[in-house]
């Protein structure tokens, strides 16, 4: 039996997907993805660990290593935290279900002129209600490769 479904739309700050054929895994995935481009989730560290694993895990496009502590610790003072500041836009969001409580996520970001391609894991721990980040990683987009 295979568990991938895969769901895509544009998103600028768009309501998450809730069409019947959207799993609800991947719709729940995305909402919490975008909670956390939200500068009012990014200020409180009680709403970003309510959305993160214990066990996750960050590889920023800076090429920086986050662990959950570092990325509580960190968020608050990062960019796209200040509601009168530049915040992060995503696009193409893609969700695939890749089994049973476990959903792939890939998008673009766009801001300050800066574009980058991300890619999160989101995972239900056993017994646990809800999806949390599990793994993020996010790559910059050079330049030249950026797509009209």
């Amino acid at each position: 039996m295979t568990y991938h479904q895969e769901h895509r739309t544009p998103l600028s700050h768009a309501p998450v997907p809730q069409a019947a054929d959207v799993d609800p895994a991947v719709a729940e995935a995305i909402a919490g993805e975008l909670r956390l481009l939200d500068p009012s989730v990014r200020l409180s560290r009680a709403l970003a660990a309510e959305l993160l694993d214990p066990e996750f895990v960050e590889v920023g496009a800076s090429g920086r290593r986050w662990t959950y502590e570092e990325m509580l610790a960190a968020l608050p003072g990062m960019a796209g935290s200040v509601e009168d500041g530049t915040h992060y836009e995503p696009e193409a969001v893609t969700g695939v279900l890749l089994a049973p409580g476990l959903v792939h996520l890939t998008y673009e970001t766009l801001r300050d002129g800066h574009r980058a391609r991300r890619s999160s894991l989101w995972r239900r721990a056993p017994g646990g209600s809800a999806l949390r980040m599990y793994y993020h990683q996010g790559t910059p987009v050079p330049q030249a490769d950026v797509q009209p």
